[in-house]
Order: C-alpha cells, then structure tokens, then sequence
C-alpha cells in the first residue's frame, strides 16, 4: 500500500506553509485584538489560490483535489486559524455551487469568490433550530417569478463581512423536502446584521441576519425547489474534515512550540523535557494528532476517489477540534506563565479552537452519524 504524500502534495505544503508564515502569521493576533474583518486577507488568500481550491479553471479557479485543499487548510490553520474560515466557506460554498447550480449560476457566482471579490457565508442555524437545521422556520414565499425572503439566521461566521449568502429557506411543507437554497445579494434592501460578542474567532464577525421582506430573483435558487437542506448538507461531508485540519494545525504549531520550550527550559539542572511529567503528555498528545490528521485524510482521500465517506467526515469533525482544544491546554500549562500571557499565541489558539467544537455540528450530530454507519440506520438512534 502506497502511504504518504507524493512530491507534488510535499511541494505545495512548502509553499503553502511559506506564504502563511509571510502573509498571514504577523496579522494573527493584531486582527483577534481589532475583532474586524481586515477585507485584505481575502484577496491576500485569493492570490495564492486558496479562495478557488474548489472551484474549476473556467471559472478563475484551481479545481484541486479535496486532498489539496485539506493540505492548504492544515497549512493555514498553523499560521492563521481564522483565516482558516475564508477557505472553509469558500471550498464549502464553491462544492455546493459547482454540484447544484446552473453553467450560468456558476459563471455569475464562482468567479467574485476565486478572486476574493465576493466573501461569501452560509445561513443555517436560527435562533430556535440548530442542530435540527430540517424544522427551520425562515420562509421563502413566491411572488410571481421571485421569491421573498424573511426570518432571521443566527450564528453565522463572517456575518458582517460577507457579500452573499447561501441562504436555506421553508419554500414547502415541513421536513427536509421543504427546504430550498438560495444565494442572496447581502446589500439587498431588508438584510440587516447585528454583531456577537465572542470568546475567539473574534475577526471574523459572528452574527445574526435579518431578513425583512428581501426579495430575490427566480435566478438566486440553487439546484432545484425542495432540494436545497439535502444537497447543502452533502457538502459537510467535505467541509467537516477541512475543519479537523485547520484545528489540526493549529494543535501542531502549539505542540512544536511545547516541544522546543522542553529542550530550551532548565530546572533542576537539566532540560524538562528530561522530566516523565513534561514530555509524556505530550507525547500522547502527538499520537492522538497524527490519527485525527490520518482520518481527515482519509475522509478528503475517499471523496477525490469517489468513495462513500460521510462517516470518516464525521469522525474527523468531533474528533479533531476535541484533540486539538486539549492539545493546546497541555501546551500553555507546559509553557506555565509564559503560555498564559496575553501576548502569547497559544491562549488564542486554544479560544479560537474551541468554537469548531461547536460550529458546522456538534460533536453528538457526527457520532450519531457514525452510529449510523457502523451499525445501520435500523439498529442505531
């Protein structure tokens, strides 16, 4: 069996890597403490092709395997965790266009996100459905050839800085089968933002959507009616195992500082990585992150091969974000004072990590489709 990378995979890392640690690391932390979206990082990421991974040449982008992209997100994640939501939402949004839309749609829409002309978001979650994203309330009623859109979405990542929106809607009966996806013109007249406070992730401007009466065209309906819950929740299988990397990442540049510090710090008249009590813990901590990094890859490997892999995915979302928060903890508590400062990475590193324990589905939502998986769904809960 062929296990590993090849020279192309081992190349683009490098490369990757390089412009992360350029472009990226210096604004990590001066952006958490501003807790605004600087529209350069967009562009910025545009430039080197992370905004188009998903996206096919015609129209501005790179069409890369999901390998590829999970390559660049763990990359990413290493240097600027946040800017890791850019390429989350543009692989995301990009699959579920290329696989659900129009030639005219894609024409229209993928370009602006290639570019990083047009930052895009998806709005799911509202105030009274999260995880049970099939019973929302967020109405899209016909009025001649147009849709008229109301309701509120709640908890969207990049919600005060995006330009549009995949925008899931009850355009039918109840259940999944009523659900439809648009993509909404974030400028339109009855859209209004109001900002979250947060713990982490504070730059990319979490938020509510107000919808009043916005209307949109027959043309802003992706795929067909009825069909927008089912094909959008396709594409988490996908973005979910993005996510583990960019967590995984970001656990990885923390443990490789502990690790440094464990050669650096004397006590007691020698290094403390000579201590059991330092180096064991983590060294257990580098074994759990090299099998979440091999199950993310797997995932993005059996989706590039056409393979089933919904429950790979799954596991890759509840399993990477939990290593990589307890992975950062042990790294601050084994730099001690130092780890705890506010000028340290690592305590943002650990905040920002802790959000995707609860973003883009909860740990209990991946085990139950694990469950799922391994048991048939007649047998499972």
């Amino acid at each position: 069996m062929h296990y590993g990378f090849d020279d192309d995979h081992e190349s683009y890392r490098r490369e990757i890597r390089k412009f992360a640690e350029k472009v990226l690391a210096p604004y990590y932390q001066s952006d958490d403490k501003a807790a605004v979206f600087r529209r350069e990082l967009a562009t910025d990421m545009a430039g080197m092709g992370l905004t188009g991974l998903r996206i096919p040449e015609e129209y501005g982008g790179q069409e890369a395997s999901a390998v590829i992209a999970g390559i660049a997100a763990e990359e990413v994640g290493r240097c600027d965790f946040n800017a890791g939501y850019l390429l989350i939402n543009a692989a995301l949004i990009s699959d579920i266009i290329v696989r659900n839309a129009s030639p005219e749609q894609q024409a229209a829409w993928l370009p602006g996100i290639a570019t990083g002309e047009t930052v895009p978001c998806i709005c799911i979650t509202e105030p009274g459905h999260g995880t049970d994203a099939a019973s929302l309330q967020f109405r899209a009623t016909r009025d001649g050839d147009d849709w008229i859109l109301d309701g509120e979405k709640t908890s969207i990542t990049l919600g005060m800085a995006s330009d549009y929106a995949v925008v899931l809607a009850r355009s039918g009966g109840p259940g999944a089968r009523g659900v439809s996806a648009y993509w909404v013109d974030l400028a339109s007249p009855g859209v209004s933002r109001s900002p979250f406070d947060d713990l982490g992730a504070r730059a990319m401007g979490r938020a509510s959507l107000h919808f009043d009466q916005v209307r949109v065209g027959a043309d802003a309906l992706i795929g067909q009616e009825g069909d927008g819950f089912v094909r959008v929740m396709e594409g988490f299988d996908y973005s979910r195992a993005i996510i583990g990397l960019i967590c995984l990442g970001t656990a990885q540049v923390s443990l490789d500082e502990a690790l440094q510090w464990c050669r650096d710090r004397v006590a007691f008249g020698q290094p403390i990585g000579a201590f059991q009590g330092v180096s064991f813990p983590l060294v257990e901590y580098a074994t759990y992150l090299k099998g979440a990094r091999h199950v993310c890859y797997e995932a993005l490997w059996r989706k590039d091969q056409g393979l089933p892999h919904s429950a790979e995915a799954a596991m890759a979302k509840f399993w990477a974000p939990k290593v990589s928060v307890d992975t950062i903890h042990q790294c601050l508590l084994t730099l001690g004072h130092l780890g705890y400062a506010a000028d340290s990475a690592i305590g943002q590193r650990l905040r920002d990590v802790i959000g995707l324990e609860i973003g883009d589905g909860t740990a209990q939502v991946s085990k139950l489709v694990i469950a799922r998986s391994l048991l048939g769904r007649a047998y499972a809960p």
